[in-house]
Parts: structure tokens; sequence; C-alpha cells
């Protein structure tokens, strides 16, 4: 009887489809990214970011969206402010897969999806431009999630 129902579990785990994870599904799985799912569904990253790509994303998690001054977030959410909250979240994606094993005690450029570089600095720890990542390695069947504490804002040219 149990090696039956052995069978038979199997059998349906096999019959069973994978669910893909995306980068922001993997971020999402991982709580604490509510605001992240919400700009990102807002400025269309959701559907870029199901792409195979494969990616890197700096997550932000809700705390450090919590460190922007409160009108200022509100004010990203607002329409007029779609094409600057598009700028941002860009920022924190990177064509290909970076994982901590790659970058440890280096130090870094990788170009965004928004045109400028961050800097990757990994000799002590792992920083991305002011953000320290609190959690590296999330991976996704599209690429990897590192958390990061700080949203990352480009520099204004």
């Amino acid at each position: 009887m149990l090696r039956t129902l052995g069978f038979f579990l199997a059998a349906l785990l096999l019959a069973a489809p994978v669910q893909a994870r995306t980068v922001l599904e993997t971020a999402e799985d991982a709580g604490a990214f509510s605001i992240l799912i919400r700009a990102a569904k807002a400025t269309g990253m959701m559907d870029k970011l199901a792409e195979p790509g494969p990616y890197t994303l700096f997550a932000p998690t809700d705390d450090a969206f919590g460190k922007l001054p409160k009108a200022t977030l509100e004010a990203l959410f607002k329409p007029e402010g779609k094409a600057k909250l598009t700028e941002i979240l860009t920022y924190h994606v990177v064509a290909g897969t970076i994982l901590s094993r790659d970058v440890i005690g280096k130090r870094l450029e990788a170009q965004t999806f928004q045109g400028d570089a961050v800097l990757i600095d990994a000799t002590r720890g792992i920083m991305v431009e002011n953000a320290h990542v609190t959690r590296a390695d999330m991976k996704s069947e599209n690429g990897v999630v590192h958390v990061i504490d700080t949203v990352l804002v480009p520099s204004k040219k």
C-alpha cells in the first residue's frame, strides 16, 4: 500500500507543471517587497522581467523604500511620476547573472537597464552604490535577486 502511494505521489509530482519563478516573483515570494512589486506593476517592469533574461535584480525592501521621504515616494506613484519611477526601477536591473562568488574581493561596474553603471564593491561585504546587500544569490528561472537595504537613485547629470 505504501509503495503504491509512493508511486502515485511521484507520478503526480512528475506530471505537475513546474512553475517558473521570475526574479520579481522570487522577490515577492521572499516577502518585504510589496512596494517594489507595486512599482514594477505600475511601470510595466513585471512584464519585462518575466522575459527569459537572465537578469540581476538589486531588490530594495519595503524598509529601503521607507527611507525615502514620504512625499517623494507618494509622488513617484502619481501618473506624472511614472517616468522617474521607471528610471529608478531600471537602475536596479542589470542584464546577465551576477553572483556573489563572482564579485567577492572585487570592485566593478555593471551597466543597468536605466543606462548608467552601478558600482559593485565587494571588498568588504557587498555594496551596490550606497546600498548594502543583505541577502545575496536568490536564484530564479531568469536570473538572480540580491536584497538591498537602500533604494538606488541614479545621479543627475
